[in-house]
């Protein structure tokens, strides 16, 4: 049986879009083009029935190697700790002063972007530091 390699990645939200765009501003990532027929994604929504409007939303990495990320509408909102979440690479070969810098850094662009710092969690014996946040509909992730 072969294995299978890619995988997509899919966040249960309010808003799909909005939250797609925060995640393509972190990654790189890029929304896809309206499907044939459409000029816009607004275009698109218009032409579904109401309760189907803005129910999901997809961005993908342009290289073609990083996983896709699905967004798609649920009723209930978050009420607990996410079981799975992202870490985002952002320090990786650094060490001590220079790693936090970059951290604090790149958490700082996030912020502005709607993100919220939760906590910075220093180096230990065992662990570099990496920073808890949280994307603009309160999902936990980790600069590391």
């Amino acid at each position: 049986m072969p294995s299978i390699k890619q995988v997509q990645i899919t966040f249960d939200c309010a808003e799909p879009e909005r939250v797609a765009r925060f995640w393509c501003e972190v990654l790189g990532y890029v929304a896809p083009s309206p499907p044939d027929g459409f000029a816009t994604w607004d275009d698109v929504n218009l032409s579904l029935p109401p309760e189907e409007r803005d129910a999901w939303f997809a961005c993908s990495d342009p290289s073609g190697v990083g996983p896709r990320l699905f967004f798609q509408r649920v009723p209930e909102g978050k009420v607990a700790k996410n079981r799975v979440h992202l870490d985002v690479r952002t320090g990786t070969g650094l060490v001590g002063d220079e790693r936090l810098a970059v951290l604090e850094a790149e958490s700082a662009r996030l912020v502005a972007l709607g993100a919220v710092q939760q906590r910075v969690l220093l180096a230990d014996e065992e662990n570099e530091s990496c920073i808890v946040m949280q994307d603009v509909e309160g999902n936990e992730f980790c600069l590391d």
